[in-house]
């Protein structure tokens, strides 16, 4: 089931509709149509999970169909500032191409953002829009910084006689994308299922932090950056996204909770600490269970 709580600045939770219809403050904390564009916008009426739900945590998505939770509409704003630039870009995809098209098959449903001839008047590109930090976008680029010897050492202190060192940024590291691979390449298979061909498999990243220096600092120079998808095996494609919707299901018909999410899924940890809408709900499982093995 969907949100069905915004939480409030002061911490205190209200039901959405009521939210809406009057604010319990004497000012709302946004723009009454803002705050109606981030309710509609949690809700999605799919009859399966989809592609980017299955990628999150089992035991996330599980409390998320199956309790009611609250959202803080202020941490909703990057996901509305997403879909605002979707929605310009599919004004405008006439020609050879089309955009915002939901495909299923028998496992999930997912929403492709652009496919056609999209980078050129002969490509069948599978194309992805997604708007990022300068952090995650650095790390999908494969940029790192390390420290390099200037050739000098120091002459006094505690350091004396060591090299001294700068931090140098290099490009030539791991492209850290297994999420946004697994999502596109998802949508390839099932854009094959319908008899499509895909040529090539892009990511165009937008920065939203791009201009600071700290977004300089991390290599990021640029407002957008298109990043090329390998391709990754449909059987194991399959596998995968098959396994994740069965857990899921199992989970929803028997009542018992899945284990916790992986270190990756939770981003080791940090997604647990304020980026996680049920991760109340799940300390309250971990407390529980604590206490019944004690």
């Amino acid at each position: 089931m969907p949100a069905k709580r915004f939480i409030c600045p002061n911490g205190d939770e209200i039901n959405m509709y009521e939210c809406l219809l009057r604010c319990p403050q004497d000012t709302r904390c946004m723009f009454l149509p803002t705050l109606r564009a981030v309710a509609s916008s949690l809700e999605r009426n799919l009859t399966k999970p989809s592609v980017t739900e299955l990628l999150s945590g089992t035991r996330e998505l599980y409390l998320k169909k199956i309790t009611e939770y609250a959202v803080d509409p202020q941490k909703q704003l990057y996901a509305l500032h997403g879909s605002a630039v979707h929605t310009i870009t599919e004004r405008h995809t006439s020609g050879n191409m089309f955009s915002e098209e939901r495909l299923k098959n028998t496992t999930t449903t997912g929403q492709l953002d652009l496919y056609g001839q999209v980078l050129s008047n002969t490509d069948t590109t599978l194309g992805d829009l997604k708007i990022t930090s300068s952090y995650k976008l650095m790390r999908a680029l494969g940029y790192y910084k390390k420290d390099v010897e200037t050739g000098e050492v120091y002459k006094t202190g505690v350091k004396k006689g060591q090299p001294k060192t700068r931090k140098e940024l290099f490009t030539d590291g791991v492209r850290h994308i297994l999420d946004w691979a697994l999502q596109l390449n998802y949508y390839r298979l099932l854009l094959e299922e319908e008899n499509y061909t895909v040529s090539s498999m892009v990511i165009q990243a937008l920065c939203r932090d791009t201009g600071l220096r700290i977004a300089s600092e991390r290599g990021i120079t640029k407002p957008l950056y298109l990043i090329p998808i390998n391709p990754i095996s449909n059987h194991w494609l399959k596998r995968y996204m098959e396994a994740k919707a069965k857990r899921l299901q199992q989970a929803i018909e028997t009542g018992v909770v899945p284990k916790k999410c992986s270190q990756r899924e939770t981003w080791h940890g940090k997604k647990c600490e304020g980026y996680c809408a049920v991760s109340a709900q799940c300390k309250a499982i971990e407390e529980a269970q604590q206490v019944k093995s004690a």
